[in-house]
C-alpha cells in the first residue's frame, strides 16, 4: 500500500474530501492484489489526508487482511446487506465531496455511497485516476514484454498448424491452447480469429459454420495477460495465396504503420500520430475502408489512455505504451490489420512486439 499518498495527491490536485477505488485495475495498482467485481461491493475509500477506511464483503476478510490494510475496515454478511456497512464508514469519515472512478464504479455503489453521505458531492475523477497509469515503470515495461512475447510464440505455434478448411472456431482453439502452452497467466480479452469478409469485421467472433478458403485473408487479434499487464497484437496473413489486390491494400496498411513508428516520441501528441498515419491511407486508393483510429494506450487494461486518435492533443511522453493498428476493411470482401504496441522512449519510441510484419502466407 505505499502508495496510497500518490492517491492522497490525487485528491487534493482536483480538490476533493477523497476518491473511492473499487476493484479493477487501479485497485490492484495501489494493493497489488486483484480483486473481481460482483454484487458485493468492495469499497476503498482514501481520504486527502489522513488513514484510508475500506468496505469489505465479510467473506473477503482474509484475503484483504493479505493487503495490510493501515485503516479501518467495516465488514458486513450477505444476510445484513452492504448499507450498514456504508453509513458506518460515513460516521466514522466525514466527507463532503468524493471522486469515484467514472468508467469502472457501478451505479449501485454509487447510489449507496449518496446514501451514506447525504449532500456528497460526487464527481468522475477517472482522467485524474487512472493518469497515474499512463507511465510504466521498468518492472511494469518487463511484464508487458512478458506478455507480449508470450503471445508471439503462441501465434507462430499456431500458424505452423493453419490450413484451408478449419473453421474459425478450431483455428480460435489452437490459439488459445498454444497461449497458455506459452505461459499465459490468462488471456487478456477473448480473441479475434476471422477469415474472409469476416476479417473485415474490426470485433469480429470467431464463426464455426464457415471454413476457412484458399486466399482467405485471416485476421488474428489477441493477447496474453502476464503480471496483471496485457498484450494486444494484430497480425493478418493468408492462407494459400494472396490476391494482387489482397497484397495492394496489405502494403498500404504496413507503411501507415510503419509511419507511426517513425513520427511517435516524446512532445509529439496522439493527435499528430493519428493524422500522419491515417494520413498515409487517406492517400491511397482504399480510403474509403477506413473505419477506425489508429491506437489506444495499453497496460493493466487492454483499452487506457492514451487514445491515438485525431482531436486528442495529449503528448506523448517517456514510458506511455500505445497500439500501433491501422486497418483497411472491405465489408463484403476483407480486411487487414497490422497493430504493434509501443513504448515512448527519452528519444523517440520502441516496439515491443517484434513478430514480423512482412505479408506471410501460409497452410
Amino acid at each position: 500500500m505505499h502508495k496510497l499518498e500518490e492517491y492522497r495527491g490525487i485528491a487534493r490536485h482536483i480538490g476533493v474530501d477523497a476518491l473511492a477505488l473499487v476493484p479493477g485495475p487501479n485497485f490492484t495498482r495501489l494493493t497489488g492484489h486483484d480483486f473481481h467485481s460482483n454484487e458485493r461491493p468492495l469499497v476503498i475509500v482514501i481520504p486527502a489526508d489522513g488513514a484510508p477506511a475500506a468496505i469489505v464483503p465479510n467473506l473477503e476478510l482474509r484475503s484483504f487482511d493479505l493487503l495490510g490494510f493501515e485503516g479501518e475496515v467495516f465488514d458486513w454478511r450477505d444476510q445484513d446487506g452492504y448499507q450498514p456497512a456504508f453509513e458506518a464508514l460515513a460516521r466514522h469519515m466525514i466527507l463532503r465531496s468524493l471522486a469515484v472512478e467514472g468508467q469502472v464504479m457501478r451505479v449501485f455503489i454509487h447510489h449507496a455511497l449518496a446514501a451514506a453521505w447525504p449532500g456528497l458531492t460526487i464527481i468522475d475523477g477517472e482522467t485524474a485516476i487512472s493518469g497515474l497509469r499512463l507511465h510504466k515503470t521498468p518492472e511494469e515495461i518487463e511484464a508487458l514484454t512478458r506478455a507480449i512475447r508470450i503471445s508471439e510464440t503462441a501465434l507462430e505455434e499456431t500458424l505452423s498448424h493453419v490450413c484451408a478448411g478449419q473453421t474459425e472456431k478450431q483455428v480460435e482453439s489452437l490459439l488459445v491452447q498454444a497461449l497458455f502452452r506459452a505461459g499465459a497467466e490468462e488471456m487478456a480479452f477473448g480473441p479475434i480469429v476471422a477469415a474472409g469478409e469476416n476479417s473485415a469485421r474490426p470485433h469480429a467472433s470467431a464463426r464455426d459454420d464457415y471454413r476457412i478458403q484458399d486466399g482467405d485473408a485471416l485476421l488474428f487479434d489477441f493477447g496474453a495477460r502476464w503480471g496483471g499487464f496485457c498484450a494486444d497484437i494484430t497480425r493478418t496473413v493468408f492462407v494459400g495465396h494472396a490476391s494482387d489486390e489482397a497484397r495492394a491494400v496489405y502494403d498500404t496498411v504496413l507503411r501507415a504503420n510503419q509511419k507511426g513508428h517513425e513520427i511517435a516520441g516524446p512532445g509529439i501528441t496522439a493527435h499528430q500520430v493519428d493524422d500522419r498515419v491515417t494520413g498515409v491511407l487517406e492517400a491511397s486508393p482504399y480510403a474509403g475502408r477506413i473505419r477506425t483510429k489508429t491506437g489506444h494506450g495499453l497496460g493493466r487494461e487492454v483499452h487506457e489512455a492514451p487514445y491515438i486518435m485525431r482531436g486528442n492533443h495529449q503528448k506523448l511522453e517517456p514510458g506511455m505504451v500505445f497500439t500501433n493498428e491501422p486497418g483497411l476493411y472491405d465489408i463484403d470482401s476483407f480486411g487487414i490489420r497490422i497493430e504493434d504496441d509501443v513504448l515512448v522512449t527519452e528519444d523517440g519510441c520502441r516496439s515491443l512486439t517484434v513478430f514480423p510484419k512482412e505479408l506471410r502466407v501460409v497452410g
